[in-house]
């Protein structure tokens, strides 16, 4: 069984600041981290690996100093590390960002399962995992919170006539969860009830240290430079604007009939003002 993971460098602040003329996230000076529900996918990832004896390649879009992620997650017991630098790259948004990471997971070959974390806490779109699933035109299911069983592994069937794997998935649905079944290979988006990411051993960090991390650029994966950053982005972030400071509002105190009466009271004048 071959199992990719997808993982996202991000700025560890919550205080993103935003380049005005590029419109573009400023990561310069700020310490970065594994996007936190990726961690989820390393974790789930590993445990795959433990149990099937399966092969895992972790894969990730950024700059050069995307690179300490992918050592990180070696550290967490991902087999391998693939990076997909270039600054043609700069700018992607999610359709072009998923489509050149479906261009590198075609480069790599066979795979039974790719494990995405459900969205980047510096975009929080929840659509580069779908993205690349629809790029590479295999199902997908988002938001699993368990995978109940893998049968047998695409990769593992030598008998072209013996038929495809499949998986039985749960995914947390709103209230509740849904039980899904589909073939391989598919993408799933995993959430933080899933598992419990574990802590890297000290063999672990010592493998990642020593570990050669695959580097992959524009030319290495064939793409042209119209399909790909902000040349192959359909969306363009036109202005950025901090949302008007809100006025001071009112606190209804008294007995709940009497609070009633106020607030509609409040509703209708502003209603009529308006």
């Amino acid at each position: 069984m071959n199992i990719i993971v997808c993982i996202k460098q991000v700025p560890e602040t919550t205080e993103v600041k935003i380049n005005p003329e590029t419109n573009t996230l400023i990561r310069e000076g700020i310490k970065s981290i594994i996007n936190p529900f990726d961690m989820y996918a390393i974790e789930e990832a590993v445990r795959l690996k433990e149990r099937f004896g399966a092969k895992t390649t972790a894969i990730s879009m950024g700059p050069p100093q995307a690179e300490m992620a992918l050592r990180e997650a070696i550290a967490l017991g991902i087999d391998e590390g693939i990076l997909i630098s270039d600054r043609a790259f700069a700018g992607s948004d999610t359709w072009a960002t998923s489509y050149t990471l479906a261009s590198a997971i075609r480069k790599i070959g066979v795979f039974d399962l790719i494990i995405c974390g459900k969205q980047a806490s510096d975009g929080d779109t929840a659509q580069v995992g779908p993205g690349i699933a629809g790029h590479l035109d295999i199902p997908q299911v988002t938001y699993v919170k368990r995978i109940e069983a893998i049968e047998p592994s695409p990769s593992e069937v030598k008998d072209k006539d013996a038929g495809r794997g499949w998986m039985r998935v749960e995914r947390m649905m709103e209230e509740g969860f849904e039980v899904i079944e589909t073939s391989l290979p598919a993408l799933i988006t995993v959430v933080k009830e899933i598992n419990e990411p574990r802590l890297p051993s000290l063999k672990g960090m010592l493998r990642a240290k020593n570990t050669k991390i695959t580097c992959w650029t524009q030319k290495d994966l064939d793409l042209d430079p119209q399909d790909i950053g902000l040349a192959g982005s359909p969306t363009q972030v036109v202005k950025i604007f901090n949302p008007p400071s809100r006025s001071g509002g009112q606190i209804l105190t008294g007995e709940v009939d009497e609070v009633a009466k106020k607030l509609v009271d409040l509703l209708r004048q502003e209603i009529i003002s308006n």
